[in-house]
């Protein structure tokens, strides 16, 4: 089969499901201009995957917003620096539940099935390109070059989105429904230890989420902090882009080996978990941050394949300072000197951290308003996740707010403890778009409750056409 094959048979299946049929949501009008039903911001995977459940439940007002150029979303062609793909192939995420939209029904109609036999993890630049194919053949509304700035609650309960960027328009966007499917970080910011951050300048140092220029670190020394997955991605890329040495300091003494992912995805934890107690989500999540993921077995195995890769165990950085052109970094094993730093030390997660939920994040409600945990249990990390409903809906802590956020839905990492492994996660979105879109499609019917059903008990068009007795010819 061919790609055009493929394409055709795409269409087919969508036919069979009648895909494309008239909208149910009445439209709303405003002086300021169109009203969206939902604006998704974020054109990576999770925005694409909603867009096409929208579009399925017949909302078809909508449009993806997404801050990169065209075919740059998300982090596969930017930051994400791994070879593969970490999750097991066979696992379907936004194709939500139709064969022909799978990423190996993709792969096969390039190589045959022998083709998908061969794959043992999914390439990471493949993965992009599968994703710029599903936007493609699906005719998803995605305007790249467009960043969101600021959402305002209108009196009217819509939401202005302020926007900038080449692709922007010169008035804000009007939206009835707001989903931040904006990644990882889309709930907060990627994290930089305050001591380096403080005491280092910029050349000297970067996150594992921005761009780094390895082409002025070929022969030099780079040290990387962390010890999940991404760091040793990372340590392996700047390998293979000629840098001498790559040190990764873990602050653990070992490292981790049970990755607490794969027991979810086979034990239903990943898409049931809306179903557990306020406790039991806590207490599961808190466990998941206790062992963190160990990097891959070929992540690993590619690292220490290099003669300049080195593992530093229990070793967190007590100190650093500049030193000539580089930097000195000290453990409690000694003091090391190097060219550049390269941290891979997480994110944070709080709306406060969010400047486009400026004029709202002091009502959001936080995972420390609605829970205490137990003191063994207890997780600081946690608290300050937004508390959501199991739809990806922000609440609120006081009345004041309610009719603010009304609307508003968060669809990234900031998710993890309310809705476990679901947005940014390749292993819950099969499970997490069907709810997030059936409770869009919710408020939307019920905003609108009163004309529907009016519209409903004053319905009149006849039709039955027969008569009794039937008339003779």
């Amino acid at each position: 089969m061919s790609i055009e094959a493929l394409n055709e048979r795409v269409k087919t299946d969508l036919a069979y499901l009648a895909f494309g049929g008239a909208d149910w949501v009445r439209p709303v009008s405003h002086p300021a201009g169109h009203v969206y039903d939902v604006v998704v911001v974020g054109g990576g995977q999770c925005g694409l995957g909603t867009a096409f459940g929208l579009l399925r439940e017949r909302i078809s007002n909508i449009l993806v917003i997404d801050e990169n150029p065209e075919g740059l979303e998300g982090p596969w062609e930017t930051y994400a620096r791994m070879v593969t793909l970490r999750t097991p192939k066979h696992l379907t995420s936004i194709d939500l539940g139709i064969p022909s939209l799978t990423f190996r029904s993709w792969w096969e109609a390039q190589t045959g099935p022998q083709g998908w036999e061969e794959v043992v993890k999914i390439p990471r630049g493949d993965w992009m390109n599968y994703l710029r194919w599903y936007r493609k053949v699906l005719q998803l509304p995605v305007r790249n070059e467009v960043r969101l700035k600021l959402i305002e609650p209108t009196e009217e309960g819509l939401h202005r989105l302020h926007l900038e960027g080449a692709g922007a328009p010169s008035d804000p966007l009007l939206a009835r429904k707001v989903i931040l499917a904006n990644g990882i970080q889309g709930g907060g910011e990627w994290h930089v230890p305050p001591m380096i951050a403080e005491k280092l300048p910029q050349h000297l140092y970067a996150h594992t989420s921005q761009a780094i220029d390895f082409e002025r670190l070929k022969g030099k020394k780079v040290a990387v902090l962390g010890g999940g997955a991404s760091a040793f991605d990372n340590a392996n890329f700047a390998l293979t882009e000629g840098v001498s040495e790559a040190h990764v300091f873990v602050r653990r003494k070992e490292l981790p080996r049970i990755n607490p992912i794969r027991q979810m995805e086979g034990s239903g934890m990943i898409e049931r978990f809306p179903t557990l107690s306020d406790a039991e989500k806590y207490a599961v999540i808190a466990h998941f941050f206790k062992h963190n993921q160990p990097p891959t077995n070929d992540t690993f195995a590619r690292a220490c394949s290099w003669p300049g890769f080195r593992l530093h165990l229990g070793s967190p950085w007590l100190d650093v300072e500049p030193s000539g052109e580089g930097v000195l970094v000290t453990t409690p094993h000694g003091t090391y000197s190097f060219d550049f730093l390269v941290i891979s030390t997480g994110l944070l997660t709080d709306p406060a951290l969010r400047p486009e939920l400026k004029l709202v994040e002091g009502h959001i409600a936080r995972w420390g308003d609605r829970y205490t945990p137990p003191a063994d249990t207890a997780h600081p990390l946690l608290d300050t996740h937004p508390y959501l409903t199991p739809g990806f809906a922000f609440t609120s802590r006081d009345e004041q707010g309610e009719k603010l956020l009304h609307g508003l839905f968060s669809f990234n990492y900031s998710a993890l403890v309310s809705c476990g492994l679901s947005a940014s996660a390749l292993s819950g979105m099969k499970y997490a778009i069907p709810k997030l879109v059936a409770a869009v499609a919710d408020q939307l019917f019920l905003d609108n409750r009163e004309e529907i059903l009016s519209n409903f008990v004053t319905y009149d068009e006849q039709e039955f056409t027969g008569e009794w007795p039937p008339r003779t010819p």
